[in-house]
């Protein structure tokens, strides 16, 4: 039998269980402590009742009956008053019960059920077994008692016994103490689950901030042998992260600063020499290299050294918008909501510029839209422009890459200008996704984190 194929069949036709199982560590962590102890509890409570406390109301209640029994025959043998007499006296000092005639009353008709249904059930049932007369008890009437009544003739003899004769009352002194105790187990699970589960959501924090670009100065490794290797981990990769960016960041501030030098004097030599068609060649393309340059260094310095602050991209975004898209092609700019977020402002700028210049540089009419959705602010850039093919998009975000059909997004760059956009906004834990316009060209949308 091939029991993966039956497992998978199962599975398909069975709901899912992750559904509705908690989402959360500290929902599941609860979750498989909890299951086993009710399971538990709901089995020695049943065990408990089963055995021990049925068969202990059950030998209390027969015993009760028997007394009774006992009772009837002797007022049946001598009926008399100074019998009756005797009879009450011997039950109340040997049986502890009390004992009465009832002469011309017949038994009641109305019933009273218990809440303590067991109770019940197993009376009558030791009634019925020893005692051949009608009868009728009531179980409520009395907190601390029991009303038997028994037709004998045209009288009725009535039967006041404790309930503790009758019934276990360690039964609910058990379930007391076993759902107090369960209710005391559970908090001290809540109380230490929560202490185990700190060190992860620390942890879990600082990769969020990792994740945003912002520092962690506060974050130590805490908790259990587990989670301290996790978190020593992490911090051993954010050093190797940073020291890469690092280097890389001074190879190309090096690189750069070295080739300022000869592209100055160039610059300064073709200012000094005769206009021609072959120097003005020249100059472009010396003002090219420059422009590459430029570029190479901003992609690889990414902002990173700069501090985080606190923005509002109401005002901002709208000023980018009049700087870089023309007015007559600007055909609308919709913005609503507060837009506050935690950024690096040179960076985020830099990735909301190169976004609307690729916009301007291939369509003839832009639109802007600006919203907060949840804890996401949502700007979504249109065009109608060529577009991008679904089978492309991925690689206009990958640097250096020129893309020779349909839309060049960096035929005037070097191809990276989407890439420089989308290292920005990941490093502030946001997200930039590429889709068609309803106008006909390309949808760009930046997604980042709101800051309250």
């Amino acid at each position: 039998m091939n029991w993966r194929a039956l497992w998978l069949r199962l599975k398909k036709r069975l709901p899912a269980l992750r559904d509705y199982t908690p989402k959360t560590l500290f929902g599941r962590s609860i979750l498989i402590i909890a299951v086993p102890i009710v399971v538990m509890q709901i089995a020695v409570i049943f065990t408990f009742f089963d055995r021990h406390w049925q068969s202990a109301s059950t030998s209390l209640s027969e015993g009760v009956v028997g007394d009774i029994s006992v009772v009837l025959e002797l007022y049946s043998q001598n009926p008399t008053p100074q019998g009756l007499l005797y009879i009450q006296a011997l039950a109340l000092e040997k049986m502890n019960l009390s004992v009465g005639v009832m002469p011309d009353e017949t038994l009641p008709t109305s019933t009273h059920s218990s809440f303590n249904s067991p109770l019940d059930r197993t009376l009558r049932r030791s009634l019925s077994a020893k005692i051949s007369l009608p009868f009728w008890f009531d179980t409520n009437r009395f907190p601390a008692y029991i009303d038997i009544r028994v037709q004998t003739g045209d009288d009725i003899m009535r039967f006041i016994a404790p309930r503790d004769k009758v019934y276990a009352t360690t039964g609910d002194i058990f379930v007391a103490w076993l759902v107090a105790a369960t209710l005391l187990l559970t908090a001290v699970v809540l109380l230490f689950t929560r202490i185990q589960l700190r060190p992860i959501l620390e942890l879990a924090k600082a990769a969020d901030r990792l994740g945003k670009g912002l520092d962690m100065p506060d974050f130590k490794p805490s908790g259990a042998t587990e989670v301290r290797q996790a978190s020593e981990a992490f911090i051993q990769m954010r050093e190797r992260v940073s020291r890469f960016v690092a280097q890389r960041t001074e190879m190309l501030a090096g690189v750069s600063h070295d080739l300022r030098t000869p592209l100055t004097r160039l610059k300064l030599q073709f200012a000094l020499m005769d206009k021609t068609p072959e120097l003005d060649a020249a100059r472009k393309d010396l003002q090219r290299m420059q422009e590459m340059l430029e570029g190479y260094l901003d992609f690889a310095r990414g902002e990173s050294e700069a501090e985080s602050i606190q923005l509002d991209l109401t005002d901002r975004l709208s000023e980018l918008a009049k700087q870089v898209v023309p007015k007559d092609r600007l055909a609308d700019l919709s913005i609503s909501g507060v837009l506050s977020v935690k950024v690096r402002e040179q960076s985020i700028e830099r990735c909301i510029t190169n976004l609307l210049e690729n916009a301007v540089r291939y369509a003839n009419k832009v639109w802007i839209e600006a919203r907060c959705e949840g804890d996401l602010i949502l700007i979504t850039i249109e065009d109608d422009g060529p577009g991008i093919p679904k089978n492309f998009r991925e690689d206009a975000f990958r640097p250096f890459n020129r893309l020779d059909e349909s839309r060049n997004l960096n035929t005037e760059g070097v191809g990276l200008g989407l890439a420089i956009a989308r290292d920005a906004a990941q490093a502030h834990g946001g997200h930039i996704r590429l889709a068609d316009s309803v106008h006909g060209g390309l949808c760009v949308e930046l997604s980042l984190p709101r800051s309250n």
